[in-house]
């Protein structure tokens, strides 16, 4: 009988270097050399150092695969696991949990947060009525100094690149309201950005695209208060307390809650079971980090005798986070850069809700996938 040899990995390759590329919020790039059996968070303890950062719960490394779909970086993965593109590795440096009250920030990290924001207005994922936006831009606008009628020609707005669908009369509100502006310093532009942006509707949302049960196109994300679906000018709108699970099989994502004392089981299309998972994964870890009270009971699935799913393990929530905050006694650093009734069920017609028109519009499919080049 012949006997199998294995072969086990020799030192050498367990020592091999991979160069890793990091892109940072404001597109400046910072890189590192890992091993093999480097894990996820000692990528993002080496960014959250080159700032100075202790509270690292808030922000995520995020890549893209070779078939476009976007992950997060496990922290107690290997890196090498992960990854499915060639070496050199690229990730980017994201906010991953948005502060629920970003002006109750122990640290100093408005900053990084202002500059997810104007990312996330840039790539169409904060979606906001016509005056908001304006408003907005005049901030980041006004981030640049005051207005000057000697510096300042009639199109200066052009220049800036705010949104990716942006209007003249866009511009001309926003326009109006820079030159009402005079004396604000960049950093009480910054704030004011925050204040506002934290109370619009798709404040941290992540839109993930899919198919609703007619076929139509929609957009899904989870924020701090519940779950949103978004098509067109409509939205459906869940609060956590309403959402009892989340399950996916294949490139079916399953929605299942209570409201108004009738059971709701939501069902949507993704276009690969890549993005069904990280669906699933993404509303998950964010029902966990702003719901849970601990994080010692880590290990999260989606299987049942009915559903296929998957395992996976999530780090601290939002209350141990708030907590450890608390207790940070240094200066701040400066910024570089179920229940079980049977109910009759509840239809999607029955939760939609009209909305004003936002800007920018909903992204297409196509717009989504330049949205995830992004990352």
């Amino acid at each position: 009988m012949k006997m199998l040899r294995f072969r086990s990995p020799s030192l050498r390759s367990l020592d091999q270097e991979i160069f890793c590329t990091i892109r940072l919020l404001d597109d400046s790039e910072i890189s590192c050399s890992i091993q093999r059996d480097t894990k996820g968070q000692f990528l993002l303890d080496h960014v959250c150092n080159h700032y100075n950062l202790l509270e690292k719960d808030y922000f995520g490394i995020r890549y893209v695969d070779p078939e476009k779909q976007r992950h997060w970086l496990e922290p107690n993965k290997p890196v090498v696991r992960q990854m499915k593109a060639q070496q050199p590795y690229t990730m980017c440096f994201r906010v991953k949990f948005y502060p629920h009250e970003p002006m109750k920030i122990k640290e100093e990290l408005t900053y990084l947060l202002y500059l997810q924001l104007k990312r996330d207005i840039y790539h169409g994922r904060l979606l906001c009525p016509f005056a908001e936006a304006a408003y907005l831009g005049a901030c980041i606008v006004q981030e640049l100094g005051d207005y000057d009628p000697e510096e300042h020609p009639s199109d200066y707005i052009r220049d800036f690149k705010l949104f990716p669908k942006q209007s003249l009369k866009l511009e001309r509100k926003i326009i109006e309201i820079h030159k009402n502006e005079l004396g604000q310093c960049a950093a009480l532009a910054e704030l004011n950005m925050l204040q506002r942006a934290h109370t619009l509707e798709t404040y941290g949302v992540d839109p993930h695209p899919c198919k609703d049960f007619t076929g139509s196109t929609a957009f899904l994300g989870f924020t701090a208060t519940g779950f949103v679906v978004f098509q067109g000018n409509k939205r459906i709108h869940l609060l956590k307390a309403d959402v009892s699970k989340l399950k996916f099989e294949g490139k079916t994502f399953y929605v299942i809650g209570i409201q108004k004392e009738k059971k709701l089981v939501l069902t949507f299309h993704t276009s690969t079971p890549a993005a069904c998972k990280h669906l699933w994964k993404c509303g998950v870890e964010n029902q966990a980090f702003y719901c849970a009270k601990s994080s010692q009971i880590k290990t999260v699935s989606s299987s049942n005798i009915f559903f296929k799913g998957s395992r996976f393990r999530y780090g601290r929530v939002a209350k141990e986070v708030i907590e450890a905050s608390s207790k940070i006694q240094r200066e701040p650093p400066e910024a570089q850069f179920g229940q079980s009734r049977s109910f009759n069920s509840l239809s999607h017609k029955n939760l939609i809700m009209n909305m004003e028109p936002l800007v920018p519009a909903l992204p297409s499919t196509n717009e989504y996938e330049d949205m995830a080049m992004d990352s």
